[in-house]
C-alpha cells in the first residue's frame, strides 16, 4: 500500500500513488485553479509594452496568490505617492525562483505544456517593462505639471478678479456737473462730507447713536427693527419655565396615567391563559360565580390518606348506623 500524501489542490489525502494526478478530479480542480490566476497574469503582460502609472491608493495593497510557489505576491509596486500598476506581478513572475518553482508544479501535477508559458515571464520582456515603466513615469511627471499649472492659472484668476472687484468698490463715482441739477446723485466723497458736517452740529435730543453703515459693501443695508418679544410670555433662554413643564388647565395633579396595578396583574394572568390549551378542561368554567357547601358529590368523602373505596365504604357503614339510629329513636 502506498503511503499517505496530501494533495492541496484537492484538499484531501490520497493512498493511490502518482496515479491520483491523473484522476479526472485533480485535473479539473488544477484547470479550475489556473484559470482564476490567469486573468491577473494576462493583465500583467499587457502591461509589459505600456506600464500604467498612477497615484497611490491603499487598494493598490492588495496581493494575489501565486499557485506554483504557494505564496502570496504583492499585484502592484508602490514607492512613495506613485504606484506602478502589475509592476510586483510582473517582477515575481520574472524571478528564477519562480520558474524554478513552476517546472516543478507542471511536473508533479501533469498539467497542460502549453500553458506553462502563460505564467512566465522572460528578462527580456522585463528589461522591455522597465523602459516603459520609465516612459510612464516621465509622462505621469508631465500631466502633474500640466494639472499643476492649470490649478494656478484658475487661482490667478479668482485673484484677479477679487482685485479689480475690490478696486472698483474703493474708486470714487465721477463729480457731476452742476448744470445737470440736484437732483443728480452726488458722489460717495460728497455724502460723508455733508454727514460729518451734520454731526458736528449740537442737538438738543437725545437720541441713541445711529449705527455706523459699512460704505464698503456694496449690497443694500438691513434696518433693524428691534426684538421680537412678546410681552408677559418668556421663553426658556429668559428663564422661563418650559412648555414641557408647566401643567394643563383641564388635567388635575392626581389624575392617573396609565392602568391600574389591580388591571396590570389581571391582562397578565390573561396573557397566560391565552398560551394554554384553548380545549382544555375547565377553560370554560367561570372562576367568580358562587358555589354552596353541598357542591361535593354524595357518593363519599373527602379523604386524606388511604383509598377512595375505604373511605366510600366507611361512609356507607355511618350512613347504615344513623339509619338505623333514627329508625330506634322513632320506634
Amino acid at each position: 500500500m502506498a503511503p499517505a500524501q496530501r494533495c492541496p489542490l484537492c484538499r484531501q489525502t490520497f493512498f493511490c500513488g502518482r496515479g491520483h494526478v491523473y484522476s479526472r478530479k485533480h485535473q479539473r480542480q488544477l484547470k479550475e485553479a489556473l484559470e482564476r490566476l490567469l486573468p491577473r497574469v494576462e493583465a500583467a503582460r499587457k502591461a509589459i509594452r505600456a506600464a500604467l502609472v498612477e497615484r497611490y491608493v491603499p487598494e493598490h495593497e492588495r496581493c494575489c496568490w501565486c499557485l506554483c510557489c504557494g505564496c502570496e505576491v504583492r499585484e502592484h509596486l508602490s514607492h512613495g505617492n506613485l504606484t506602478v500598476l502589475h509592476g510586483g506581478l510582473l517582477e515575481h513572475l520574472a524571478s528564477p525562483e519562480h520558474k524554478k518553482a513552476t517546472n516543478k508544479f507542471w511536473w508533479e501535477n501533469k498539467a497542460e505544456v502549453q500553458m506553462k508559458e502563460k505564467f512566465l515571464v522572460t528578462p527580456q520582456d522585463y528589461a522591455r517593462f522597465k523602459k516603459s515603466m520609465v516612459k510612464g513615469l516621465d509622462s505621469y511627471e508631465e500631466k502633474e505639471d500640466e494639472v499643476i499649472k492649470e490649478m494656478a492659472a484658475q487661482i490667478r484668476e479668482v485673484e484677479q478678479s477679487r482685485q479689480e472687484m475690490v478696486r472698483s468698490v474703493l474708486e470714487p463715482q465721477a463729480v457731476p456737473d452742476p448744470e445737470e441739477g440736484s437732483s443728480a446723485p452726488r458722489s460717495w466723497k460728497g455724502m460723508n462730507s455733508q454727514v460729518a458736517s451734520s454731526s458736528q452740529q449740537p442737538s438738543n435730543l437725545d437720541l441713541p447713536p445711529a449705527p455706523e453703515l459699512d460704505w464698503m459693501e456694496t449690497g443694500q443695508s438691513l434696518t433693524f427693527i428691534g426684538h421680537q418679544d412678546i410681552p408677559g410670555v418668556g421663553n426658556i433662554h429668559s428663564g422661563a419655565t418650559p412648555p414641557w413643564m408647566i401643567q394643563d388647565e383641564f388635567t388635575s395633579g392626581n389624575q392617573q396615567i396609565g392602568p391600574s396595578y389591580e388591571e396590570f396583574l389581571k391582562e397578565k394572568e390573561k396573557q397566560k391563559l391565552k398560551k394554554l390549551p384553548p380545549d382544555r378542561v375547565g377553560a370554560n368554567f367561570d372562576h367568580s360565580s358562587r358555589t354552596s357547601a353541598g357542591w361535593l358529590p354524595s357518593f363519599g368523602r373527602v379523604w386524606n390518606n388511604g383509598r377512595r373505596w375505604q373511605s366510600r365504604h366507611q361512609f356507607k357503614n355511618e350512613a347504615a348506623a344513623m339509619k338505623k339510629h333514627s329508625h330506634r329513636e322513632k320506634s
